[in-house]
Order: C-alpha cells, then structure tokens, then sequence
C-alpha cells in the first residue's frame, strides 16, 4: 500500500454546541477499503459530515489531511473536487435535475455511461428521470453508486450501501463496487455488514460513542458483532492507538 490518502488527527466534533465525536484517529492508505462499524446513533454519519465539511459539524480540535493537504477548514466542493466521492444513505429527489445531465457533465463518453448502466443493471431511460423522484430503494442506492463512479473519485465514502437493498440488488452492488474499488481507497460504513460478502476490505473498525474503540480484522470483527451484538467492543480498553482483535 501506498501513503494515507486520508487521515484524520484527534478530530473531535460538535453540532450546535453538543459534542458527538471525540479524538477520532483514522489512517487510510492509497488503495485500502476500510469498515466501519456501529450502532444505530454511535456517529458514523457525522463522520461523513465533517470529512466532507459541512458546516453544521465543527471540528473543534484535530484536523483532517487528505492526500497530505490540510483540509480541515476547506468548503465542501474544494473536497469533492480534491477527490472525495460521496454516495449517502438517505439522498434527496432533486425535481428537474436529470441523471443523464449528472452523468454527462463528469463522462463526456456516452458509451462509458452505458456501461456503468449495464453494469448496476438499471435501464437506459432511467438517464431522462429526475434524480431519485419515485425511485426505490433499490434504485436510489444504484443511483448513487453510478453517480460516485462516475466522479473517479480516489476516495470513496459509502453510506449505508447495504441498508434497503434486496439480495439480487445488493448482489448486483457488491460486485460493481468492489470492481470499482482495486486499487482505488475507500471507506465504507456499516450497520449490519452484509455488503462484505461482496466486497474485500482490509481493515474494520468499531464506532460507540463517538468513539473508534477498536480496529483489526473485518470478517473477525462482524462475526464477533453477529454473535455477541456490539457489547464486546465495550470490553476494549479505549486508548488512542488500538487493535483490538477479537
């Protein structure tokens, strides 16, 4: 593996005064796919936030380094355009704003596009819709992926990519997206672990609290999570450098 691509110092984090993360350290390295794990309200969403700058979610003390520049107080599209791609959980329906004028304006190659179609299994008309405006589930989460490929990104951050999804669509996400990510960064966040029987990734790590509280194997980790719940990761000692391997 190569240098951190990304990585973040202490980061304590706080919305409206109200503290939700605290001296999260994370390194990611070029090419690395990493987990993260957690409960329902332990911070994993605001995570994204604040890597990506929104400004409801003040880092109060550490900072972030993307590609070894300091980002910390950097606006949200000066990230995107450094290369953070970003596919949430819950996105918006955007009336009057086409996938097809999404798509085009970052692949000028229409033969591209198509491929990425075929490939997430959605239909050409699809492109002439307005962006995730009476969409399934299913359909918004491919929506998302191929907008997130599309941009290139050399870090991927993706939200929840199994939640909602059936196992034929999340079958047909797996493999795109782990397609995607050789030799490409990435982080991938997780409640129930589902989408890592498609996809390889190097390091997981366990959010409680708005506290990372450990780190190590992923397929260890999840077993662990599937057998005991998220009560085991209590037992690790939380200090600031951690492998806690079950």
């Amino acid at each position: 593996m190569g240098e951190n691509i990304i990585e973040l110092k202490n980061i304590s984090v706080e919305v409206s005064g109200r503290r939700i993360l605290n001296d999260i350290n994370l390194q990611i390295r070029e090419g690395e796919v990493h987990v993260l794990f957690g409960p329902n309200g332990s911070g994993k969403s605001s995570l994204i936030m604040a890597i990506l700058g929104f400004p409801a979610y003040k880092i109060v003390s550490g900072k972030i380094l993307f590609k070894g520049r300091d980002i910390t107080n950097l606006p949200t599209d000066e990230r995107v355009k450094m290369g953070i791609g970003v596919a949430f959980q819950n996105p918006p329906a955007i009336r009057g704003v086409k996938l097809a004028g999404i798509l085009r304006h970052l692949i000028p190659n229409e033969e591209e596009i198509n491929e990425l179609l075929r490939k997430v299994k959605l239909p050409a008309s699809f492109l002439e819709r307005d962006i995730n405006l009476g969409f399934s589930g299913g359909e918004i989460k491919k929506s998302e992926i191929l907008q997130v490929l599309a941009q290139k990104s050399d870090l991927f951050i993706l939200d929840e990519p199994d939640s909602g999804v059936d196992v034929e669509n999340l079958r047909v996400l797996g493999t795109v997206i782990n397609e995607a990510l050789q030799n490409r960064s990435a982080l991938i966040i997780t409640h129930l672990g589902v989408i890592l029987q498609y996809i390889n990734a190097n390091i997981a790590h366990v959010l409680m609290d708005g506290t990372i509280v450990c780190s190590g194997n992923p397929t260890k980790i999840l077993g662990q999570i599937l057998n005991e719940g998220y009560a085991w990761c209590e037992k690790c000692p939380k200090v600031k450098t951690l492998r806690c391997e079950p």
